[in-house]
């Protein structure tokens, strides 16, 4: 029982209690502190007992546990080791399986917190078999009518035989042998897009052709991973988040297990009306385009072939044919892929704002600029869904009359899980009033830059974009390539003005002379190398004063002052005008580069020639501005923190394949040899 205070004075003899309430209860207050110290000591000793466990131990005490039972601490860059808790109480039953297929898969998703797949390759090997213990499933023969098998060869989830490789898998080239183990990996997220209406095709007349992205390009959709039923269950297909095959679905659909990834809470699923398709009339087919003799596009492929009442889905370009024009208009959720969630998405995000005054909302596609005029002097109005709306509104921010007094602060938001597409017609004005704040957050903004033209004044002015999709080339070609790759999306022509990027995706920038600009976790995309990426103006006269972290920039950049360029990649020239002060450290800069004081960047003596070579550089692609594996280590483990340089820095990989590798040299078994296969 606790000893507290009352316990303890009611103890004493009656007589002693009656002395001390005549005297103003000293007594019970000294055994007041002494029932505060009694239950501290009670409250270690119940502690201490908590300690001995690592479910219930202090955070302190957990890596001493660890170093009981000779754990080894990682980095703690992905959520399943940011403490250690959850991987010392997992150590000894993962030691008791160490070796096994299932414990590897576990062990890859812990470490990594990328999606993952083992094969122990032996179990491909075309070989005698011993008849006492034959194995079925792995005949030596290729299985030519196994349509799946056929179609997966190569990949991850290969059901085929090969002959054995005698190299090594460390070198990055032996697969099929006893002692080798893969370890697949799938480093891109799949990021969902909810209720987008269909985008019809801009040459169709027939009202049958359409596309799920929402500015008009084809668009690779991939799988939602479907979670896996427990530790004792291997990856599956579907449980993994690969790009999604015509060739497979189409099998899936011949085999009834569509519903795999089309339907509620699957990969993709049409609506109409706001109700689902049934799966019924769903047909898989590659609707690729058919192109005449001087290569120009008269129709999609299967176009006459898809019946009325039926629909055709292209999963590997984004394309959606109808049977007929009368089968109405369709919505759709699926999925895509990045690298990182950056730019517009329906990510978790925490739009700032909540303590203004004026709150507002829209949805539905309604009109903007009515609300945007009610929240001119501060407020915050968030967009409430993904759809497009078709309109080239004015940011207001209203004027500050009293000298010396605070400016205004509007927040224009998506709301949290959605992102809007802004379909403009033209520039789009930022109109903002003295000393005024403007926020942008969450919007995907198409069709025109956004101009912040200069006042008559000299008072500052702010924009803040975050994780704002400023698309680059301003709109998209149907293919996905870039309508003007070299048009700027932002131009700021105010002189007093401080703009700051985060985590946005954005077309070239213009900033006049005199404001400043901080870019950071962000893809700056003028298209090529070669084009202007960051100017004052059309010209190419040098640009505003320029700040760029943990970004990557794709074209030249002209500025007047570089303060600080850390841990990116400037693929294009750079010339800044003022050189004595400033520095640019562990980042990739041309050779040609004219910067402030360089730091531990490349290509330098010790890594001459070196480039950073990308799975993609064009906007919508999967992998967009993700490094290669080809490219050198000097820049995919460059940066200050020993991560990549460029926008994907804040991932961490090169410690998540770190922190792999030591525990691979943990848990396989002796005599395996691992490699590591990254999917995406």
């Amino acid at each position: 029982m606790s000893l507290d205070a009352d316990r303890l004075y009611g103890l004493l003899p009656a007589v002693d209690r009656l002395r001390d309430a005549d005297q103003g209860g000293p007594l019970r207050a000294l055994l007041a502190a002494f029932a505060q110290q009694f239950a501290a000591f009670e409250d270690n000793v119940e502690q201490l007992y908590d300690d001995q466990f690592i479910e219930t131990c202090a955070d302190w005490v957990a890596p001493y546990i660890g170093d009981l039972i000779g754990y080894r601490p990682l980095h703690g860059v992905s959520p399943g080791i940011a403490s250690p808790r959850a991987e010392v109480a997992n150590t000894i039953a993962m030691r008791r399986r160490k070796g096994t297929v299932l414990v590897l898969e576990e062990l890859a998703h812990d470490v990594t917190d990328w999606p993952a797949h083992v094969v122990e390759f032996f179990e491909r090997l075309a070989t005698t078999q011993y008849m006492k213990h034959a194995r079925l499933y792995a005949p030596a023969t290729l299985p030519v009518r196994d349509f799946a098998k056929m179609l997966r060869q190569g990949s991850a989830f290969d059901g085929v035989a090969h002959t054995a490789e005698m190299r090594r898998p460390e070198g990055g080239s032996g697969r099929y042998n006893i002692a080798n183990v893969g370890l697949f990996l799938w480093r891109l997220k799949s990021l969902p897009l909810s209720a987008v209406p269909l985008t019809p095709d801009a040459g169709d007349a027939s009202g049958r052709k359409f596309r799920v992205n929402p500015l008009g390009a084809d668009l690779r959709l991939f799988r939602h991973p479907q979670t896996e039923s427990g530790i004792d269950h291997l990856a599956e297909p579907i449980n993994v988040p690969d790009a999604l095959r015509v060739r497979e679905l189409a099998l899936a659909e011949r085999e009834g297990h569509l519903d795999d990834d089309y339907g509620p809470g699957r990969s993709l699923v049409l609506l109409r009306a706001g109700a689902p398709v049934p799966l019924a009339p769903i047909r898989i087919a590659d609707l690729r385009d058919i192109l005449d003799a001087g290569g120009n596009v008269i129709a999609w492929n299967h176009e006459t072939s898809i019946a009325a009442g039926t629909v055709a889905v292209d999963p590997e370009r984004g394309r959606v044919l109808l049977g007929s024009a009368t089968d109405g208009l369709l919505a759709a959720t699926f999925h895509y892929a990045q690298a990182r969630e950056i730019g517009g998405g329906e990510y978790e995000r925490a739009p700032e704002g909540t303590a203004l005054a004026v709150q507002s909302a829209v949805s539905a596609g309604a009109a903007l600029q009515p609300a945007l005029d009610a929240i001119s002097s501060s407020g915050r109005l968030l967009i409430g869904d993904s759809l497009t709306y078709a309109q080239t509104p004015t940011f207001k921010i209203a004027d500050v009359l009293a000298p010396g007094a605070p400016g205004h602060t509007v927040v224009v938001a998506a709301r949290n899980g959605a992102r809007p597409l802004i379909a403009a017609g033209s520039d789009i004005t930022l109109a903002i009033g003295a000393r005024g704040r403007l926020v942008l957050d969450g919007l995907v903004i198409s069709g025109g830059p956004l101009r912040l033209p200069a006042a008559a004044d000299d008072e500052p002015r702010e924009l803040v974009l975050r994780d704002c999709t400023l698309v680059p080339g301003l709109t998209l070609k149907p293919d996905g390539s870039p309508a003007s790759p070299a048009k700027p999306s932002l131009i700021v022509e105010h002189p007093f003005a401080t703009v700051t990027l985060e985590r946005c995706i954005t077309g070239a920038l213009q900033i006049a002379p005199g404001a400043q600009a901080t870019i950071a976790d962000g893809i700056v995309d003028a298209g090529s190398a070669a084009s202007r990426a960051y100017a004052a103006d059309g010209a190419g006269a040098p640009g505003a004063e320029l700040r760029v972290t943990e970004s990557t920039l794709v074209g030249t950049l002209h500025t007047r002052f570089m303060r600080l360029g850390s841990n990116s990649l400037f693929v294009g020239r750079i010339v800044a005008e003022r050189r004595q002060e400033g520095c640019v450290r562990f980042s990739y800069v041309t050779p040609d580069s004219i910067t402030p004081r360089r730091y531990r960047c490349v290509p330098d003596d010790a890594h001459p020639g070196v480039l950073p070579h990308f799975t993609s550089l064009r906007y919508g692609d999967p992998g967009y501005a993700q490094l290669r594996r080809a490219t050198d280590t000097a820049i995919r483990e460059g940066a200050s923190n020993g991560s990549e340089m460029g926008v994907v820095n804040a991932l961490f990989q090169p410690q998540r394949e770190t922190n792999l590798r030591i525990r691979l040299g943990e848990y396989l078994r002796f005599g395996l040899r691992a490699r590591l296969f990254y999917v995406t």
